[in-house]
């Protein structure tokens, strides 16, 4: 068998981490349990063995099932400490994976209701996040994401609101939810309200739907970077175009397959981004339904595409370059980077 590194040892940035689907299950278990919260059957058994549920949303019905649990889960997450747990034990797992960077992403609006409003609910995550950052020593920011199902008057809302706390820890702006509701120009407006401000463009596409979701998010929202953006895979002109933009796609290869996306871990085209100069940021998206977190996303690409360590450490490059890190953190994580491919393999 080859000799390899210890990839939870390869410095790296997380660029595509959900904020409830961050959660551990025994978080979530324990919170149901304090608020008496029934959460479905097939959510529980899944917490409970350690087997992620199956899920396949490449149809209305199945983005419904998916959505049905992640919501659940989100309706556990009621007090402040229940926000500072969760953003603790997020960086704690993407320490241990070893990540010197997280972007962690979060539409406020969802948990407005129980923490007193939008603006509260935001500046607690973010107190959150600063607290765990001066714990735990993880560089840490927030990407604030507006949803594709809400009217684009909302995403304008939710742009204003994290142009205003920039300078508190919010460094992108993106969109999320299910990519064949909501055209991307409908949502242009607010986008340009965060680029206006300072803020990247980071909206998902190209993973439910094919390539001209990834080029409507550059046309429309000019993104420095896309969520997923997989199907792009399925272009070669827009591969190219990617390519000599330097736009990073967050590839989340486990949640590719656990959506239905691609049947196989293999079918995931990584091969083809990467060969083609597409920078890349590996993400785990929603370890809570997906079951693997980011070490495990380059275990992907070593077991089933081949990736050699001077290939996977390549990956972990690019996604320090496609981060909001301040210089001195990518110069530091970059160096790491280099060391871990002198050590030698085992």
């Amino acid at each position: 068998m080859e000799r390899v590194r210890d990839l939870s040892e390869l410095p790296k940035a997380h660029l595509h981490l959900h904020f409830t689907g961050s959660m551990r299950p025994g978080t979530v278990l324990e919170l149901a349990h304090k608020y008496g919260v029934r959460l479905p059957e097939v959510l529980t058994e899944a917490l409970t063995s350690g087997e992620p549920p199956k899920l396949r949303a490449t149809d209305e019905r199945g983005w419904f099932r998916f959505q049905r649990l992640y919501d659940a889960a989100r309706s556990c997450l009621r007090e402040p400490e229940d926000i500072q747990r969760l953003v603790r034990e997020a960086a704690e797992e993407d320490l241990k994976d070893g990540s010197g960077w997280l972007e962690i992403q979060v539409d406020p609006t969802s948990y407005a209701p129980r923490l007193g409003g939008l603006i509260p609910a935001l500046e607690i995550i973010l107190d959150a996040v600063d607290t765990t950052v001066r714990e735990t020593g993880l560089g840490m920011r927030v990407l604030v994401a507006a949803n594709r199902m809400k009217h684009p008057l909302d995403a304008r809302t939710l742009a204003r609101l994290a142009v205003r706390y920039a300078d508190r820890g919010v460094v992108g702006f993106g969109l999320s939810n299910d990519e064949r509701r909501g055209m991307a120009r409908d949502f242009d407006r607010a986008f340009a309200i965060a680029r206006d401000g300072g803020l990247l463009s980071a909206p998902h596409g190209g993973e439910l739907t094919g390539p001209a979701s990834v080029r409507d998010c550059l046309d429309d929202l000019h993104a420095s970077r896309i969520g997923h953006g997989v199907r792009a895979a399925e272009d070669p002109r827009l591969l190219k175009r990617l390519a000599d933009r330097g736009v990073t796609c967050e590839v989340c290869p486990a949640s590719n397959v656990a959506l239905g996306v691609y049947e196989k871990p293999e079918d995931v085209p990584l091969r083809t981004l990467f060969e083609a100069g597409v920078p890349l940021a590996l993400g785990a998206d929603d370890p809570l339904l997906f079951g693997s977190r980011l070490a495990a996303q380059y275990e992907i690409a070593r077991q089933h595409h081949d990736f050699t360590d001077a290939e996977l450490a390549e990956l972990a490059r690019q996604s320090v370059r496609g981060s909001a890190a301040p210089e001195d953190v990518r110069a530091r994580l970059l160096a790491g980077v280099d060391e871990w491919l002198t050590r030698p393999a085992v």
